[in-house]
């Protein structure tokens, strides 16, 4: 029996991956630009990449947002209100971040579909801006708005390779960590990045947000030099990986942790 127990669990020991398939041990420089930036709502994308926002514009990479939804399901009060408020405070947080342009969708907060509607909107984005990289939420992300946006762009860049010319898609993360395999070294922009979280007053109040996005960004920092004191934890994926569907990719990253690659 016990060579039995022996044998299996050297079986075992081979057949993981060890830690360096599954997370970088070393921060990344910043994909190329220009960016084009998919947030499911006002605030996801300084919570979730506020930082690496900040270094692409000290770098001189041009960035571009869109916001899904009106946010109109973040808070108490009058719903019609709170969507202008947000809306107002990502205008706000837009421009601390330098991105050269912004549009605000209204999609209902909550309720983010994807539609053949709204993936022509964003494929027509796309051909519009151009972008090098497009970057969205990751797929494993708690809220479905930010899930929905996933999906939703992903589709987006699919249908985009109709056009001949694909940007490079990477997911971010926003409230939890996901699969990473990029991370970006934000020690330098914390600071900044902890004042822009502060223009969202309307969605601080609901939570200590900023709080727990500074917490995450240091946790991400686990498997990088000591010198690394706050990071941004990315998925860099491949235009082949297009010819899949977001949830056999997702299932094929998870796959990973429980096999040797």
């Amino acid at each position: 029996m016990m060579e039995a127990f022996k044998s299996m669990t050297e079986h075992s020991q081979n057949m993981f991956n060890q830690e360096n398939v599954l997370i970088p041990f070393h921060a990344s420089s910043l994909p190329d630009g220009p960016w084009l930036v998919f947030a499911p709502h006002a605030d996801d994308e300084t919570f979730g990449m506020g930082g690496s926002l900040l270094k692409a514009r000290e770098e001189g990479i041009e960035t571009h947002l869109v916001i899904l939804t009106d946010g109109s399901q973040g808070g108490k009060g009058n719903l019609v209100d709170l969507a202008e408020i947000r809306a107002n405070e990502v205008r706000r947080a837009s421009e601390l971040l330098g991105c050269k342009s912004i549009q605000c969708w209204s999609e209902p907060d909550r309720f983010l579909g994807v539609t053949e509607e709204i993936v022509e909107r964003a494929s027509q984005v796309i051909q519009d801006l151009l972008p090098s990289a497009v970057f969205f939420p990751g797929p494993l992300e708690i809220h479905p708005d930010h899930r929905a946006a996933a999906l939703l762009v992903w589709e987006t860049l699919k249908n985009c390779r109709h056009s001949g010319r694909v940007p490079e898609p990477i997911s971010y993360e926003i409230g939890v960590q996901n699969p990473v395999n990029m991370l970006i070294d934000i020690t330098t922009q914390i600071a900044e990045k902890e004042e822009v979280m502060q223009v969202y007053a309307s969605q601080n109040k609901e939570n200590n947000y900023p709080e727990l996005v500074v917490a995450l960004d240091k946790g991400r920092t686990f498997s990088l030099p000591n010198e690394v004191k706050f990071a941004e934890g990315f998925f860099r994926y491949q235009i082949k990986d297009l010819d899949l569907s977001i949830d056999e990719m997702t299932h094929l990253v998870i796959d990973l942790y429980q096999r040797q690659d």
